[in-house]
């Protein structure tokens, strides 16, 4: 299958967009039910990180896995978009 130039451009603005999000946000926090099928995922096991906070604070509130992505990711991210939009702004015209 060939991307023809439209595709090209809109794979690089999603690039694009999606390197910007990444650099103006510092950290996700998933929520518990992702936490807990990357613990499954990963083999890694929740029961050391829950049983601290549920002994400290008396309630049992499910752990959540906090993302932080290094800021190299969102230059790489934006950049690749960059270059396929000018990759397709140089391809010939669709027809």
């Amino acid at each position: 299958m060939d991307l023809n130039r439209n595709q090209f451009f809109f794979l690089g603005l999603l690039v694009l967009l999606i390197g910007i999000q990444v650099r103006y946000v510092s950290a996700y926090v998933l929520s518990p039910q992702a936490t807990q099928f990357l613990a499954e995922r990963t083999g890694n096991s929740l029961a050391g990180t829950s049983s601290f906070f549920t002994m400290t604070s008396g309630s049992f509130a499910a752990p959540r896995k906090v993302l932080e992505p290094p800021e190299w990711l969102s230059w790489c991210l934006m950049s690749v978009g960059v270059v396929l939009c000018l990759h397709s702004l140089a391809m010939p015209k669709p027809g």
